[in-house]
């Protein structure tokens, strides 16, 4: 164990029973270790504190005392023994094995280490975790300070102090996160409960970093690190170490595999390939991946170009359909069709999305009969892996997206049960023109702009008249309004009431709709501000559909609002990793990292949004706000204006130049903004809150509280967020403040 010369300590020269105390090792998030002399045996060892801060808890001091318990029954040359557990002045403390060496951090260097030498530790390693594993242990914090190379060159796992005892897990319960960033496990910086299998892909982390000298996940904050663990590829190996032979490179991407179930299951399979490619044999790949496809929207082949409804109402019913087949991985819909009529390469869309197979094809309608081509394509190779031609009547359509659909599942091998080919061929309704009607509808649902959303409603409504039993169109429906009044195009009373009877009445029809309880989850969070109903729904909808990237978004934003930051950004990255693609996932990423008030993450990740799609206005408005908080004023008007420019003048482009002009200290410019609203007050809705924003910045905070005031009676949704977006700044220290927080449920 290394020394710490970070000062003394009052334990320093005192006795404690028959400890003698030396000197002070070091300290960390679960204790402070000190070597001591044990005067009866006439040898040293370390003593492990847990923090004077920290004593006080007893439910931290159980897990202290359950560490020590836990590690004590380990006994295995490449563990650090634990003599005993005690206690001093109410601070619980074990004495352990003191050893003499350094700590693998010391040794890695910035270059890494020889390939033998690698091999070696990582097997030594192995050892003490698999004599842990089967005594049930989960270590939960492997990294480099906690391996100790004593003088003989023997590895020693060390702290033990985040153990999860499987037998005994009460005291470690899923959704604490514990342990070291950068070398958790993804389902750990979920927190979500955890088995020996993150101590294989922490290893895998410790392996890449032995090799390289490098760690494979980064970030400059840790929610950039948890983001990197849960959605990035880390760079090959040979990128760093030429090296590096290619069997290893497949032993480390089988430890840092994310999935649970393809990650290596055990550390002896682990152990198993180290040694094989120790001797140089060729190992067979060791993890079976599941397969993965992208849906691309189908080209309208009609002579009047008039179909591109159906066309995308074709490719996502197929998405929809395909996402429901466990052991199939299916890209969101946006990341998807962002590549439609882009003359791209197969492979290298498939390099982007992630995906093993393509399925691309085309419709053309004349009269009442439809040609659809449908193609599977490999994307390793950019051959066929089948393709088919349907001719037939325009009420065929059901029947040929079930084919269609079966046939991929077949073609890519995926196990297909009874219970699953239901869920594959389940239709929310059995009118052709209601279904035609709801597929319109969303298309127009999707472009979200007022005239957009409008014809959406109108579209849904009339697939409801066919079908009043059509629970996706009432969702659909809800939807619809709920963006009309987030976006302030209608009074939000009118437009969340009429979003909360559709999706009610979605819900009568079909309680298990995910769409539908994503939607009643939505106005609960936005209009009713029932913080309780809303994660109730959206962990419900997740439950029903844990692909449905909206509703990791949504749990995302409301997350934020309810201050868990943390968990907003892992329930982001959900989302973007559900839907790489998705234009309005990437900016709420940004947003989040804007909540924690990394701007500079935020700023870049607006930037990437815009890159995709440079007309899509949300990355603007979201990064003009960033500026302002950043003082960088004159980027802030010139995103606000390309806002205003995009959207034709509209109100929250309007309000967010205001902002700006009032953060930047140009008062005349933000009065002008305050008059043209005024005048738009006249013919619309208009929003107080952006008034109040613009007043509150200019600070009139008489003026600026009673617009706010206004907008809290109207239940204006984006008031929500004037804690976590950091809005108001300077009104934080107006009593009004915190009374309005209270008003809105947000005051704890």
């Amino acid at each position: 164990m290394k020394k710490e010369n970070s000062g003394d300590s009052l334990f320093i020269g005192i006795e404690i029973f028959q400890y003698k105390i030396l000197e002070k090792l070091g300290s960390g998030g679960m204790g402070e270790v000190y070597l001591a002399e044990d005067t009866k045996l006439n040898r040293r060892v370390a003593l492990k504190f847990l923090p004077v801060h920290l004593s006080s808890d007893k439910a931290l001091n159980a897990r202290f005392i359950n560490e020590a318990r836990a590690a004590a029954r380990l006994n295995h040359p490449n563990i650090v023994t634990i003599f005993e557990v005690n206690e001093y002045e109410s601070r619980p403390f074990f004495v352990m094995e003191y050893v003499e060496g350094k700590s693998l951090t010391e040794i890695i260097g910035v270059d890494g280490l020889p390939y033998d030498q690698v091999i070696d530790i990582t097997l030594q390693i192995c050892e003490g975790s698999k004599e842990a594993h089967h005594a049930g242990i989960t270590h939960r914090d492997i990294k480099p300070s906690n391996i100790i190379i004593d003088k003989k060159g023997r590895c020693r796992i060390l702290d033990f102090g985040l153990a999860a005892v499987q037998s005994e897990d009460r005291l470690t319960k899923t959704g604490s996160l514990l342990g070291t960033v950068e070398y958790m496990s993804p389902e750990q910086v979920r927190g979500e409960k955890v088995d020996h299998r993150s101590d294989i892909f922490s290893l895998g982390v410790l392996l890449y970093e032995m090799l390289t000298g490098k760690l494979p996940f980064k970030g400059d904050y840790m929610a950039g690190v948890v983001y990197s663990i849960i959605n990035e590829i880390p760079e090959m190996l040979d990128r760093h170490r030429p090296d590096i032979s290619g069997e290893f490179q497949k032993i480390v991407d089988g430890a840092l595999e994310k999935d649970l179930e393809i990650r290596y299951q055990q550390i002896d399979d682990l152990m198993t390939d180290l040694k094989k490619c120790q001797s140089g044999q060729v190992l067979e790949t060791p993890l079976k991946h599941y397969p993965s496809i992208a849906v691309l929207p189908f080209r309208d082949m009609s002579q009047q170009k008039d179909q591109e409804y159906l066309c995308d109402g074709v490719a996502e019913d197929i998405i929809n359909a395909l996402t429901h087949l466990e052991g199939l991985r299916v890209v969101a819909r946006t990341s998807a069709f962002s590549y439609r009529g882009r003359d791209i390469d197969i492979r290298e869309i498939g390099r982007k999305l992630n995906v093993q197979s393509l399925l691309e094809g085309s419709i053309q309608k004349t009269g009442d009969r439809l040609r659809i081509t449908a193609q599977l394509i490999n994307v390793s190779d950019g051959y066929h892996i089948w393709s088919e031609k349907y001719d037939r009547r325009l009420e065929d359509v059901f029947a040929i997206q079930d084919e269609i659909s079966l046939n991929i599942v077949d073609r890519l091998k995926v196990r297909l049960l009874g219970e699953e080919r239901a869920k594959l061929v389940k239709r929310g309704t059995s009118n052709q023109e209601a279904y035609m009607l709801y597929l319109k509808g969303r298309y127009f649902w999707n472009r979200r702009y007022e005239g957009g959303l409008q014809k959406a409603i109108e579209h849904f409504q009339q697939a409801i008249g066919k079908d009043p039993g059509f629970a996706l169109a009432y969702s659909g429906l809800a939807d619809g309004f709920a963006m009309l009044g987030t976006y302030s195009f209608l009074p939000p009373k009118k437009a969340f009431t009429m979003a909360k009877n559709a999706a009610l009445k979605a819900l009568e029809i079909d309680d298990s709709l995910p769409e539908a309880v994503t939607s009643l989850a939505y106005v609960n969070m936005f209009y009713d501000w029932d913080w309780e109903a809303a994660e109730c729904g959206y962990k419900r909808a997740i439950e029903l559909d844990p692909y449905y990237a909206s509703a990791h978004e949504w749990y995302g934003m409301l997350l934020a609002i309810t201050g868990r930051y943390d968990e907003s950004i892992v329930e982001m990255s959900k989302a973007r990793d559900l839907d790489p693609l998705g234009l309005i996932i990437n900016a709420m990423l940004g947003w989040t990292y804007q909540c924690l008030e990394q701007y500079d993450d935020a700023i870049e990740q607006y930037q990437k949004t815009i890159e995709m799609d440079p007309n899509f206005t949300l990355a603007y408005f979201f990064c003009a706000v960033a500026y302002i908080r950043k003082s960088m004023y004159e980027e802030a008007i010139i995103a606000s204006r390309k806002f205003v420019d995009l959207t034709g003048g509209s109100q929250s482009a309007m309000g967010v130049l205001g902002f700006s002009y009032a953060s930047s200290g140009d008062s005349v410019k933000a009065h002008e903004i305050l008059d043209r609203l005024k005048g738009l007050s006249v013919k619309m809705h208009v929003s107080p809150f952006y008034t109040g924003l613009i007043h509150g910045e200019l600070n009139e905070n008489d003026t600026a509280f009673e617009h706010l005031e206004k907008a809290c009676e109207d239940r204006e949704p984006f008031l929500v967020l004037i804690r976590c977006w950091h809005l108001i700044e300077n009104l934080r220290s107006d009593e009004r403040y915190y009374q309005l927080l209270k008003k809105i449920g947000l005051d704890k």
